[in-house]
């Protein structure tokens, strides 16, 4: 017992000390760390990293940073100063310097806080070598963000100071930092803004600053943020924010193969460098302001529209799936489709018609007759719209695709439950809402939902959720959401009529003015009716023109909607404009200049401005 209690008590002993040891260094370190910062006697200053860099699909350069000074300020340590002298200096009045010093004092006394932000390089020059004047003010050194874009603005968002709900819910900032807004700087701040280092400050009696806090233990280098890679071809998408000039509506071009957003067009949209440095506030006020043009209002993502006769493929392929429709069935069309006492009427072209040809032409009536034939396929109109309703949503319709952006809208698919509250349960029949059939009636689609179903066309039955970003830090994105397949409810062998009807239209059809020569293309054209209600009063304004097409029909590399508001029919403005940009995509070059011209100097503001002149009262539409 003897020998083995001598080196019991050095093994527990030993064991002790190594515990305490521990402790002293690790828990107690670690909990020092974080309190240090409430310390009085400590002075924290934080080094900001560099925001990650943004880049196009083609590795050309959008987003950088520029440096920028935020004038700190510590209430506690002002002193008498003369304010005229240092407002002159930092560019503001004496009311601001005020209201700021205020707000300073009401964030906390002893510790910093911004007192003016972002100052440039020319700004900050003039302060620099006077600052020691002015106790308890120093400097901060950030950066800001610099656009080498004028375009994508929708796409890539912009930065600016957190706000109080933030400061307060995520821990991480601290007032007067910033944060990523709308678009991929918001959707992968996390990503981007990197990690800021900090260094300790020891201060003594007098409060002056005398050396590291414990020789800088602490103190943590920053860590710069990941860059992006986008999907997006800055050139295609320039160019399509040109061809959309005076016009509003949006482009949404994917590659069906990937599910690659390659351009994502909201027009008016606006420089981003409009919202970088001081003037961001003052510029992003007179934008939000524009309560008509809406230029922050994302219309490729946010806006919702009949698709009009676009739907018709879709509703063809349901036909096909439900096994009401073969593409040899034939529907006679004598001027639109009869049901009761009504009409639904439709231009002219041949009859009777089968699948292709009636894709081709437009009818109107070919497909009420097959979306009545596909309600009445159930024994009730609950179950038939049910059937239908799920068929569509299979292709994203009238749901959140899940797209890598933080906005976005779900459209709307009727559904039994709408119809059983307008009618009563099942005391409906698929007369009542026939228009769903040709894409009114109660159907929206947002222009992205509608580009995501047509690359469900042309990849015959199968889509990836679109996305815009393609690598971050140059590896490709974790996110297994963007490369796993989503199939719809169709059976692939339906599509390649619905692709051949579409081909059609572009080589014969309504879409035979969009040719691209030596390029094979599948489209469809589109109006969508336009109301707007003013004082109670529906009102009927011009159509908007839409247009879908992907190219080429062998193997599509592009699939493209284009939404012209109040454009008219589809192949007066949308049709063209897709047209433009396939060429370009697919070409690197346009060669039609004159309808390149047409369409660039082609505007709508005048047209715009109809159903708002002669009102005593202002109108969001």
């Amino acid at each position: 017992m003897k020998k083995i209690f001598l080196p019991l008590v050095i093994c527990v002993g030993t064991l002790f000390l190594l515990a305490r040891l521990f402790y002293l260094q690790i828990i107690v370190k670690e909990k020092t760390k974080d309190n240090i910062a409430s310390d009085v006697a400590i002075q924290v200053e934080y080094d900001y990293p560099q925001r990650g860099y943004i880049y196009d699909r083609n590795e050309k350069l959008l987003v950088t940073n520029q440096s920028a000074y935020d004038i700190m300020v510590v209430p506690h340590e002002v002193k008498a100063l003369d304010t005229l002298e240092f407002c002159n200096l930092v560019g503001i009045n004496i009311e601001q310097f005020r209201e700021n010093l205020k707000k300073a004092k009401q964030y906390s006394y002893r510790k910093p806080s911004v007192f003016v932000s972002q100052l440039s390089k020319e700004e900050y020059a003039p302060l620099q070598e006077k600052l020691r004047k002015f106790n308890g003010f120093f400097v901060q050194k950030r950066s800001l963000r610099h656009y080498e874009t004028f375009c994508a603005a929708n796409v890539l968002g912009y930065i600016s100071e957190v706000n109080d709900w933030e400061l307060k819910n995520n821990p991480y900032y601290l007032a007067g930092e910033i944060i990523g807004r709308q678009g991929v700087e918001k959707q992968y701040e996390d990503f981007l803004r990197g990690k800021k280092g900090v260094r300790y400050l020891q201060k003594d009696k007098f409060n002056r600053v005398i050396g590291s806090y414990k020789n800088g233990i602490y103190d943590t280098l920053p860590v710069a943020g990941q860059s992006l890679e986008l999907t997006i071809d800055e050139s295609l998408q320039a160019y399509g924010e040109m061809l959309m000039q005076c016009k509003r509506g949006s482009i949404v071009a994917i590659e069906p193969e990937t599910g690659e957003i390659l351009a994502l067009v909201s027009a008016p949209s606006y420089d981003p460098n409009l919202l970088v440095g001081r003037k961001r506030s003052e510029n992003y006020t007179l934008l939000y302001n524009d309560s008509i043009a809406k230029p922050l209002f994302d219309r490729a993502l946010l806006a919702e529209y009949p698709p009009g006769s676009t739907f018709k493929p879709f509703t063809a392929l349901l036909g096909l799936q439900e096994g009401v429709m073969t593409p040899q069935t034939l529907v006679a069309c004598n001027g639109g489709y009869h049901y009761g006492s009504r009409v639904m009427r439709c231009h002219h072209h041949p009859s009777p018609l089968d699948m292709t040809h009636a894709i081709a032409n437009s009818c109107n009536a070919y497909f009420a007759y097959e979306y009545r034939r596909i309600i009445e396929k159930y024994k009730t109109p609950s179950e038939g719209i049910t059937a239908w309703d799920n068929d569509l949503k299979s292709f994203g319709f009238g749901e959140f695709l899940g797209s890598d952006f933080p906005i976005g809208r779900k459209g709307y698919l009727p559904d039994a439950a709408f119809y059983n509250r307008q009618y009563g349960e099942n005391r409906w029949a698929a007369t009542y809402n026939i228009s769903n059939g040709i894409g009114q009636g109660e159907v929206l689609v947002t222009p992205l939902q509608l580009a995501n179903a047509l690359a469900a066309i042309a990849n015959k039955g199968y889509f990836y959720t679109p996305h815009v970003v393609k690598k971050i830090d140059g590896k490709v994105t974790p996110f297994t959401q963007y490369t796993e397949k989503k199939h719809t409810r169709i059976d692939p062998k339906y599509f390649d009529p619905i692709i051949q009807g579409m081909n059609l239209a572009y080589t014969g059809g309504t879409a035979r003015g969009t040719k691209i020569d030596s390029i094979n293309v599948a489209a469809k054209t589109g109006t969508a009716e336009n109301y707007i209600r003013i004082n109670g009063k529906r009102m009927q304004l011009t159509d908007h023109s839409i247009f879908m097409a992907m190219a080429p029909v062998e193997a599509p590399k592009i699939a493209i909607v284009v939404v012209v508001e109040n454009g008219y029919f589809g192949a007066r403005i949308a049709g063209p404009i897709a047209s433009l940009m396939i060429e370009k995509y697919l070409t690197k070059n346009v060669k039609r200049k004159e309808l390149e011209k047409q369409m660039l100097e082609k505007s709508l503001e005048e047209e715009y401005a109809k159903p708002y002149s002669g009102l005593p009262f202002s109108i969001n539409k």
